[in-house]
């Protein structure tokens, strides 16, 4: 399964993996079926979404900051349950379709790694399955 390796620069960003996740179908020989995007944070999440006008993804970061602020009293000790709630809100995985050997994505669509608690050196794990 493959496992990519994401850099963010930012404490909230959200980071185009689209071409390593059409990479890693196309590596994986499969024509038809599904590809798996998971991402084993959990402070982090994985959306698809507008790619074409990157002003959208920054819309949805800033909209997840007013209605998580990072400071509202939460409980968690270690200071960052804001982004434990953005992960949980937006998702830690999501299955895209795989047709003729190539991932289906709508027009406009990108996927896309949500960092909530950054900048920090991130994985995801991409598992691509034939039908």
């Amino acid at each position: 399964m493959p496992l990519i390796e994401i850099k963010t620069s930012a404490h909230a960003q959200a980071k185009d993996i689209t071409h390593e996740v059409r990479e890693a179908v196309a590596a994986s020989g499969v024509a038809e079926g599904w590809c798996e995007v998971f991402i084993p944070h959990t402070t982090a999440a994985v959306a698809v979404n507008e790619a074409a006008d990157p002003d959208v993804m920054q819309d949805i970061l800033t909209t997840l900051d007013k209605l998580v602020p990072w400071r509202d009293g939460y409980r968690h000790a270690e200071g960052n349950a804001a982004a434990h709630v953005k992960s949980v809100l937006v998702g830690g995985g999501v299955r895209l379709p795989v047709r003729q050997g190539r991932l289906s994505l709508g027009t406009w669509q990108g996927v896309f790694f949500m960092e909530f608690d950054g900048p920090r050196t991130r994985k995801a794990l991409i598992d691509v399955r034939g039908v």
